[in-house]
């Protein structure tokens, strides 16, 4: 079985898969005669399709704990997902690089306070999990015609550490 240690969340380390949603590093300015600071363009929102448009819903996720098996992977082939924490509770996140229609390369993220996700289309990841608390995320992704999942259930599941 696959071990896999989860690695902290960098935009550097996650550039192949989408971007990561945090102000650190965003390009900011303030609005609202000064009274605000805007982080703008954070994630780069992708939908295609019959009848499509992105659509904005709130996701409430008990808790898992760590190590976790994982036995598969899923991803969107018409639209990215973000995933925007309302609480400071990290989250794992699970990418796979695609090779020839099937999720190779598994790695794993631990987000930190402040951090969401924009997983781009068609990148395999697993499924949201959030740890040390029950949380609720901003999800923004694709509603229209067609499909928009494709699951893939490895041989012999990874664990996450």
């Amino acid at each position: 079985m696959i071990q896999l240690k989860a690695k902290p969340l960098t935009r550097e380390a996650f550039s192949g898969y989408g971007q990561v949603i945090e102000k650190e590093g965003a390009n900011s300015f303030p609005i609202n005669a000064g009274n605000c600071t805007r982080y703008h363009d954070l994630a780069v929102i992708e939908i295609t399709g019959d009848d499509c448009r992105p659509i904005i819903s709130i996701v409430s996720g008990k808790p898992y704990k760590l190590p976790i098996e994982i036995p598969m992977v899923e991803r969107h082939p018409f639209g990215s997902q973000a995933f925007i924490p309302t609480t400071d509770h990290p989250f794992l996140v699970v990418v796979c690089k695609d090779q020839d229609g099937v999720p190779v390369d598994p790695l794993a993220f631990v987000t930190s306070s402040g951090q969401g996700v924009n997983i781009g289309r068609n990148v395999w990841h697993g499924i949201l999990t959030p740890l040390e608390g029950v949380s609720d995320f901003v999800v923004v992704d694709w509603a229209g015609k067609g499909v928009n999942l494709e699951e893939y259930f490895f041989d012999e599941p990874f664990i996450v550490s």
